[in-house]
């Protein structure tokens, strides 16, 4: 876990941790490091909800399969990123996972019991609480990142979805600029929205002089009209 200790470093679960609680911290959770390639499920629907993932490298993403075949996907994860936590502590290890998570890439990822997690072991470590404490500070955010998800599903149109959607990432990366996780289909997916309607909103914005787009790169430009003014 040497090479992967700066990642680790940035995942809030371990906010808090000395340097000199890694490896005792890691060996009393039993925390397994596996690799997937691009195409494999890490986690899959039906599994038992009693593991946490922290990606390390690569890229995945946490999506819902419908009994029809379609998907939704529910968030993007990148290196550093902590997934499957509120299934976990919600299902109490008796329940299964409802989502699946993809890598997208090849990946590597560490997994985690969760009941070693919230549960003080027979050497009563220091860090449990601490990590007791990280884990609620988690799950709020993560509470906070499905409010500002549902905000952009409540939008009544496609466009207005899109522009929601585009201008908090806008925000979240401090200027107009900016990459975002996900493919024309990917985004379709994560808005719930046809990718044929959503190609036609991304060519009308284009055409209107809002937005600049190139594969998974954006450039939100000022609006021409005071209607769409109050958007940005």
């Amino acid at each position: 876990m040497d090479d992967y200790e700066a990642i680790l470093r940035r995942v809030p679960l371990f906010a808090g941790i000395r340097p000199d609680e890694w490896e005792r911290m890691l060996g009393c959770l039993g925390a397994v490091h596996r690799r997937y390639p691009a195409g494999e499920f890490i986690l899959m629907a039906g599994q038992p909800a009693d593991r946490v993932g922290v990606l390390l490298e690569g890229r995945a993403r946490v999506l819902r399969e419908e009994f029809s075949g379609a998907r939704t996907i529910l968030t993007a994860l990148a290196p550093g990123d902590l997934f499957a936590e509120a299934f976990a502590c919600a299902s109490g290890g008796g329940r299964t996972l409802p989502v699946s998570v993809l890598a997208t890439s090849d990946c590597r990822v560490l997994l985690i019991d969760y009941r070693k997690i919230i549960t003080a072991c027979p050497s009563a470590c220091d860090f449990h609480a601490r990590l007791v404490r990280n884990m609620l500070a988690v799950l709020a955010d993560k509470n906070l990142l499905l409010n500002r998800r549902l905000r952009h599903l409540s939008k009544r149109t496609t466009r207005e979805k899109l522009l929601s959607y585009l201008s908090e990432e806008a925000a979240a990366h401090g200027g107009g600029e900016f990459d975002i996780p996900f493919d024309r289909q990917g985004l379709a997916d994560y808005l719930c929205v046809e990718r044929s309607a959503m190609s036609a909103a991304l060519s009308k914005l284009r055409e209107e002089g809002l937005l600049e787009t190139r594969r998974s790169h954006f450039r939100l430009l000022r609006p021409r009209d005071r209607e769409d003014a109050e958007l940005f």
